[in-house]
């Protein structure tokens, strides 16, 4: 089981990493307009709605999943909203 566990850790701080070449595209792009920005509104809203339960959770790596998601998904959003 702790491998498993080990697995999912690295997969929950490695895929929100993913969001790195979005906030890079739109940033070189100077433009967002390809995003919409009630789509990026509304994944991060339901991010953050699912933060308090995660934080609560005995589960490290749904914790570690959303504080990255968070923070990552936040800065796409905040890119969206910048080049809008």
């Amino acid at each position: 089981m702790k491998l498993i566990q080990h697995i999912g850790m690295v997969a929950a701080v490695t895929m929100p990493l993913w969001n790195i070449p979005l906030i890079l595209m739109i940033q070189r792009r100077k433009s967002s307009k390809d995003i919409s920005a009630l789509w990026a509104g509304g994944v991060f809203g339901c991010i953050v709605l699912m933060l308090p339960a995660a934080l609560v959770s005995p589960d490290p790596i749904f914790k570690a999943y959303s504080v990255m998601n968070v923070v990552f998904f936040g800065l796409v959003f905040a890119q969206v909203i910048r080049y809008r």
